[in-house]
């Protein structure tokens, strides 16, 4: 084998056609672009969403409801949840932000919210930033303390 008669393995390219090479080529004059118009010009790039001058689905949809800005996002944390960590001895009587993030039912910056769903038997104390009323109450019934950062 020598360089001269080096050759690219069978079925691996394709004969690519030349564009723009010349009217003896099939491919010159336009260049396959066709005649006139924005994509027929160089430098052309469609913006995201162009429906070809049809007014785009994002325009034509219509504007839906309101975002609050000042809007907080609760991560809510049942106490059937905290009924199962104790059970496992996972948690001890102290609950505050650091156990639930080492325990993953929240991230370290989360405003965390504890629900009333399930039952708690366990006394507990919880440090945490907001608590619903069922869930107060039933914390204070199990001899637990309800504590709001």
């Amino acid at each position: 084998m020598s360089l001269h008669n080096l050759k690219p393995a069978a079925g691996s390219t394709k004969a690519s056609k030349r564009i723009a090479r010349g009217e003896g080529s099939g491919h010159g004059g336009t260049a396959t672009r066709g005649h006139k118009g924005a994509k027929s010009r160089s430098g052309y790039s469609r913006k995201i969403g162009f429906e070809g001058g049809q007014m785009p689905l994002q325009r034509r949809v219509p504007k839906y409801g309101f975002k609050n800005i000042n809007r907080k996002e609760y991560t809510g944390v049942n106490l059937d949840t905290l009924q199962v960590l104790a059970d496992n001895g996972k948690i001890d009587s102290i609950v505050n932000l650091d156990v639930l993030v080492a325990n993953r039912l929240a991230r370290k910056n989360d405003l965390v919210k504890i629900l009333g769903r399930g039952e708690l038997k366990a006394k507990l104390n919880i440090t945490v930033h907001k608590f619903t009323a069922t869930a107060k109450a039933a914390i204070e019934a199990a001899g637990g303390e309800a504590i709001t950062l």
